[in-house]
């Protein structure tokens, strides 16, 4: 069986990548593992700094990179991040950008409990699709797609949309 491809799952934070990836991983034709890169950097001390204003890590992009990278050729991953420059052109397959109404982020963000000037600063980053300009600015148009994430039929409809690319990026492997 062929290995699997290596897809970026990015958008703004509260998007809904990890609940996508978890339902990628049960769906998907071939074996897919998740890294979800935050909890990734947290558990193996991928960071410089905690900074407590923002409440995240400021991530030590190399180190990230060269832990990731050996797991780049066996294929099979699903990269969860809420940025996506970071990782070379030539590990990703296909970038799926996930979107989300300013509103609707705004609320899940505040269930999460994030800090008010945590919830701005994603909002902004949402209304000024600063994670799909990273996106089209970092890889090539045909593997970036922009897909809506604001409701469960959404979600449903984007998982098999994704799980019918990897069958067509199977197809295309043993041809």
């Amino acid at each position: 069986m062929a290995k699997g491809p290596i897809i970026v799952l990015t958008g703004t934070p509260g998007t809904g990548k990890s609940t996508h990836a978890s339902l990628l991983v049960d769906e998907s034709p071939v074996p897919l593992k998740h890294i979800n890169v935050s909890e990734w950097v947290k558990e193996r001390g991928l960071y410089e700094k905690y900074d407590e204003e923002w409440q995240s890590y400021t991530v030590d992009e190399d180190r990230l990179l060269d832990d990731i990278e050996p797991l780049i050729a066996g294929g099979g991953l699903i990269l969860d991040w809420h940025t996506c420059e970071a990782f070379p052109e030539r590990w990703a397959d296909l970038v799926v950008v996930l979107r989300c109404d300013h509103t609707r982020l705004w609320e899940r963000l505040e269930d999460r409990g994030y800090p008010l000037k945590k919830i701005q600063e994603n909002n902004e980053a949402e209304i000024m699709q600063v994670v799909l300009e990273e996106a089209r600015s970092s890889y090539s148009s045909e593997i970036v797609v922009e897909l809506e994430s604001e409701s469960m039929e959404q979600l449903e409809s984007n998982v098999a949309r994704i799980v019918d690319w990897i069958n067509t990026w199977l197809k295309n492997q043993k041809s």
